[in-house]
């Protein structure tokens, strides 16, 4: 057996909320406590530390969805334009909406080991204030694993969508608190933050 390539891992199929093993952004204040589900170590690390996709195999299918958030901080003139489809490139909600769809579909090929799955659903909806937009996108799929890196994926694309059609009106637009919402279906159930 190599040592480096074929290390065993019995461990390898569970997945901490159904969430692929992902850490909890360096929150040094209890949170990851709150957040671990009782595994104390990350599913996407062998035993010696190395990188591999976690074994999804033996997972029972089901329907599962998720709904991330991302949010575009700008001025409330630039805000007025974007919600009047106004701005110098167009309607940038119409671009932003399918960049999302989009991005959604092409998770597996940005982040390296999650799975490619059968989306069955995307949507992208919009909430506008007077000095933000709030993108929500939320991702449906019939499979083993969950879709909250699709959600994320897309919700963030969006977010860089929009800033890329405001841009030329604001170069000081700011993308903020991309985060899970949500999400349903798998072993673990049903979660909102």
């Amino acid at each position: 057996m190599d040592p480096v390539n074929d290390v065993e891992n019995p461990e390898a199929d569970a997945t901490p909320a159904d969430n692929g093993g992902a850490d909890n952004g360096g929150a040094d204040n209890g949170e990851a406590d709150k957040r671990a589900v009782g595994n104390t170590r990350l599913t996407h690390l062998r035993h010696d530390g190395t990188a591999q996709m976690v074994d999804v195999s033996n997972k029972a299918q089901s329907t599962r969805e998720a709904t991330a958030t991302a949010t575009v901080r700008s001025t409330a003139e630039v805000l007025s334009l974007l919600g009047g489809g106004e701005l110098p490139k167009g309607d940038a909600l119409a671009v932003a909406r399918i960049a999302g769809i989009m991005a959604a579909k092409k998770t597996p090929d940005l982040i390296p080991l999650c799975h490619p799955l059968p989306i069955a659903k995307v949507t992208i909806d919009f909430e506008l204030d007077t000095d933000a937009v709030t993108i929500f996108a939320t991702v449906k799929t019939r499979g083993v694993t969950g879709v909250e890196m699709e959600a994320l994926t897309a919700a963030t694309v969006a977010a860089l969508s929009v800033y890329d059609m405001i841009k030329a009106v604001d170069k000081h637009a700011v993308l903020t608190d991309i985060k899970v919402l949500a999400k349903s279906g798998g072993k673990s159930g049903d979660w909102t933050l």
